[in-house]
């Protein structure tokens, strides 16, 4: 597995870098070792966690977190289910202010409610994966992770969906072998930089997930909910108050795949001798009272 070989060959640059250190001349080469060894296994696994569990960066392909628009864009997305309970909820919520959802669905829940998942298509929201059977996915084989994509793209389409399906993984932790799959077979890795329920004393009470939401969302935001369960009854009543807080803040809600495709918020050129200038004018003076 890519992700074994990886940290196999971590541990054993940092031991070898180590060891070089520790013992120069051989002095104690034995005990230098096995320190050594000790020492970058675990600088190795902390490594690998960090980098596992990173937002901003992983080996192989594009990891989404938001992106800047032009305009005040935002994407509302659901992860897990569906359930027949809470999915038509959700759907007349959706539906009365005339929202855009993106809905990252389970395999294995797809499967047991398969009607669920048609409402989802038919109310013509985005579908997008999360994995067959909602598993940590580092240090898996290529096969598993193609079996649990690919099951679940499957799924998707069975339902009479045929937009884009793009894919978020459980837990949020990789490492080689998943980036290495979606980046050999296109497909992006959506995370999302809006993400309440994180803290559990905001994700236990209504209000503070609506404050949280609100404060933190920016221009071409990604908001992650998790409203399909019986657990998460705060998430679910929070929900029309985050819509209509946005929409009162001149947000329109829009999928994921429009978000990606909508124009960037424009980059700010910024001219040096412009800002010497400036600096210039706005220097104290012999007659300032800052002087």
């Amino acid at each position: 597995m890519l992700d074994v070989a990886a940290f196999i060959v971590l541990v054993t640059i940092v031991t070898v870098l180590l060891n070089l250190l520790i013992s120069p001349r051989g002095r104690r080469r034995a005990a230098g070792l096995t320190i050594s060894i000790l020492v970058s296994f675990l600088l190795s696994a902390t490594g690998t966690f960090q980098l596992s569990r990173s937002r901003s960066f992983q080996f192989f392909g594009h990891l989404i977190t938001a992106k800047p628009t032009e305009e005040k864009l935002v994407a509302l997305t659901f992860d897990d289910g569906p359930t027949a309970r809470y999915t038509s909820e959700i759907l007349d919520v959706l539906r009365r202010e005339g929202v855009t959802a993106t809905f990252f669905l389970i395999g294995r829940d797809m499967e047991g409610e398969p009607r669920a998942t048609q409402l989802i298509a038919e109310a013509g929201h985005e579908i997008g994966n999360h994995s067959l059977t909602h598993q940590r996915m580092m240090f898996k084989s290529e096969g598993w992770i193609r079996r649990e994509i690919e099951r679940t793209d499957a799924l998707i389409r069975q339902s009479g969906y045929s937009g884009p399906i793009h894919f978020r993984l459980p837990y949020g932790k990789r490492f080689v072998s998943l980036p290495y799959y979606l980046m050999r077979n296109k497909r992006l890795n959506i995370f999302f930089d809006v993400e309440p329920e994180s803290d559990p004393e905001i994700a236990a009470n209504r209000d503070a997930i609506v404050r949280d939401v609100l404060r933190r969302t920016t221009q071409g935001s990604i908001v992650l909910l998790h409203v399909m369960y019986k657990s998460r009854a705060p998430s679910r009543e929070a929900l029309p108050a985050i819509i209509q807080g946005l929409k009162n803040r001149g947000y329109r809600f829009v999928s994921v795949s429009a978000l990606l495709s909508a124009r960037e918020q424009p980059q700010r050129v910024v001219d040096i001798p412009e800002l010497l200038f400036q600096a210039k004018l706005t220097r104290p003076t012999s007659d300032s009272p800052l002087n």
